[in-house]
């Protein structure tokens, strides 16, 4: 029997203006409504520009992660470390009460404290469509990322 595939992190679509933030300016706490939740400290995230220029761009290394019931929280804990202003962020939280399924329970909120983080030296095409709630990423699709650079 072939043993299933390691899954080395996950990749999650971000518009392109926000990965900037993460990829050059410095700030290290990703947040989203929690929908991978296998994710842990050590895995690798990498950051997929959504909209224009899609493609993957750069990655960083779980540090932490921490499920918040209620998503201010987070801005009270990370503050400015989010890749999100106050106000971007208090409109995504908005924004995802709307999705969410009627009757159901809402889902946590994810805060990843990301660490070495690093922009690729050239944007990589997926070969694979990342939907809104992210997708995990295995070590052959990790390896072939890497190969293109």
């Amino acid at each position: 029997m072939e043993k299933e595939e390691k899954i080395i992190g996950a990749a999650f679509p971000v518009p392109k203006p926000l990965l900037k933030r993460i990829l050059e300016e410095g700030k290290d706490v990703f947040v989203k409504p929690a929908t991978l939740t296998r994710l842990m400290p050590g895995m690798k995230i990498i950051f997929y520009a959504s909209r224009e220029d899609q493609g993957f761009y750069g990655e960083a290394e779980v540090e932490s992660i921490e499920l918040f019931e209620n998503p201010l929280k987070i801005l009270e804990k990370y503050k400015d470390r989010i890749f999100l202003t106050e106000k971007e962020f208090k409109e995504y939280i908005k924004t995802s009460e709307r999705w969410r399924t009627k009757g159901r329970r809402a889902r946590p909120w994810i805060a990843v404290v990301l660490k070495n983080i690093k922009k690729y030296p050239k944007v990589v095409k997926p070969k694979r469509f990342i939907a809104v709630s992210g997708r995990y990423v295995k070590e052959k699709e990790y390896q072939e990322i890497q190969k293109q650079f």
